[in-house]
């Protein structure tokens, strides 16, 4: 497998060389320009034409894209110093990488690099390895699908001291086993039956339901050092279903202002029994994302208005992704006024699932059409927005239902020798399909009639022949109470 040197070069630097094989005989022509050739090739004379081949690249772009090159190590590091001076973004997915002393050393041989993906390297998790490992000036780091644990995740960031933007998605996480809490509040969760841990038969001392929660909490997860000084995280296809573990994020990563969760299965923001209505974490949850602006949460498993609410109590949130929530599939309304529901619920958010900012008029007719919405239910299914709502807009009238559909039957007065008759009409019927219903009434055959429409409002104009047998009705704008005279041809 070759090292990143090789595939560099390989890319890079390898020499241009024109095959001449086959030519065994090349004849330079005064008549011709210097870049031309005449070829001898049997009884043939071709023509060739030379492009002169550019010098080599002294060192590499700003961005380096080295990606599924089964690189599995570095190479020589002085030449890729000198190659290499320029980059600032490098990417190294799916690789064959496997050694972080690897990985550190290119990123100490590229001094200006602040771009880095290692996704899909399947990187060993040594954290003590990095405990040496040098301060790197690095800003984006992607670790997709690389499966590292929590641990080897907290050594990098002890690393990467200025990094703002972490990729940790589809890497199988169920749990976050890093939390920046303070060693006396427990935050547990509900176990799952993966997460049950037997006591062993040595075991005879029994243990209180508090003291087996914090060892527990003790054994799975390390309490770290925040940092400040990410701002982004992007940690989508990861299955975790407990909001409680995302909030360890918040408090990891207190300075947090884009959280995507895409495709993670969580089943509610809100406490998940009894036990957490008095915890800190389940009553305020929001606190632990101060400055949290962009969150996406489409594809979770969330089914309740009441997460929506929770979403409201985040005050600097702006931009909100909420797509394919199972929520979506019981309601009985149209997307709009799905949207207007969200918006009306979400006072602080200026972005609603990718579109354009929310203006102030479609805010204005969200709100009013919430309160109309819900002046109707029980009190019990109000929520506390409405009195909210309430008092801003004050009680609105309903709206009228108005159909501004055209009629499609008509009542109309026919006439024929001084002798009328009201019937309905469909006014999408024919002239022609018209005088084949009548031949009933009058006795008269369809090719012997004459049709005279009489406006009942402008009837000082006078009647109008309706001589085209393909025309329908509703284009003469007939409405209940004209008048069609029927004549017989002579």
């Amino acid at each position: 497998m070759p090292s990143l040197l090789e595939a560099l070069e390989r890319k890079y630097f390898a020499e241009c060389e024109f095959e001449n094989a086959n030519q065994p005989e090349l004849h330079k022509r005064s008549d011709l320009p210097n870049d031309f050739t005449v070829t001898k090739c049997g009884g043939r004379m071709e023509f060739s034409i030379f492009i002169p081949r550019l010098s080599p690249l002294t060192s590499v772009p700003a961005l380096l894209v080295l990606n599924d090159c089964d690189i599995d190590c570095a190479g020589d590091f002085d030449s890729i110093r000198e190659k290499c001076q320029r980059v600032r973004e490098l990417d190294l997915a799916q690789n064959k990488l496997q050694d972080w002393h690897e990985v550190f050393n290119i990123l100490k041989h590229m001094p200006r690099i602040e771009f880095l993906n290692l996704s899909k390297n399947q990187l060993m998790n040594v954290p003590s390895a990095l405990q040496a490992a040098p301060t790197i000036n690095l800003k984006n780091l992607v670790l997709n699908g690389t499966y590292l644990d929590w641990m080897c995740v907290d050594a990098l960031l002890q690393n990467l001291p200025v990094l703002q933007e972490l990729h940790l998605s589809l890497n199988n996480y169920t749990s976050v086993l890093l939390d920046a809490a303070e060693p006396g509040s427990c935050q547990c969760v509900p176990q799952t039956e993966n997460e049950t841990e037997t006591k062993t038969e040595t075991e005879t001392e029994p243990e209180t339901e508090t003291e087996s929660c914090c060892n527990l909490c003790q054994g799975r997860r390390k309490l770290t050092q925040a940092h400040a000084a990410l701002k982004t995280l992007h940690f989508t296809g990861n299955p975790i279903e407990h909001w409680q573990e995302i909030c360890r994020l918040g408090r990891l990563f207190p300075s947090l202002e884009a959280l995507v969760l895409a495709e993670c299965p969580i089943k509610s923001l809100q406490a998940a029994n009894a036990a957490e209505l008095d915890s800190a974490t389940a009553s305020e949850s929001h606190k632990y994302f101060p400055c949290l602006k962009l969150l996406n949460l489409s594809c979770a498993q969330l089914n309740s208005w009441a997460d929506i609410d929770e979403l409201a109590k985040y005050e600097q949130l702006q931009n909100l992704r909420v797509k394919h929530w199972p929520l979506w599939e019981t309601l009985e309304c149209t997307e709009h006024e799905r949207r207007q529901l969200l918006i009306a619920r979400l006072p602080n958010v200026s972005m609603l699932n990718g579109g354009g900012k929310i203006s102030v008029d479609e805010r204005v007719d969200a709100e009013r059409a919430f309160v109309r919405h819900y002046m109707d239910k029980p009190e019990a299914e109000r929520p506390a927005r409405y009195a909210e709502l309430l008092a801003v807009h004050g009680q609105l009238d309903p709206l009228v239902n108005v159909n501004l559909k055209p009629e499609k039957r008509v009542k109309v007065n026919f006439t024929y020798n001084d002798v009328s008759e009201s019937r309905f009409v469909d006014i999408y019927l024919t002239v022609n399909d018209l005088k084949i219903k009548l031949e009933k009434l009058i006795s008269l055959a369809p090719n012997k009639m004459r049709l005279y429409y009489l406006d009942q409002d402008y009837k000082e104009l006078g009647p109008e022949e309706m001589r085209y047998p393909n025309k329908q009705l509703y284009s003469y704008n007939i409405q209940s109470g004209d008048e069609i005279i029927i004549d017989a041809k002579k």
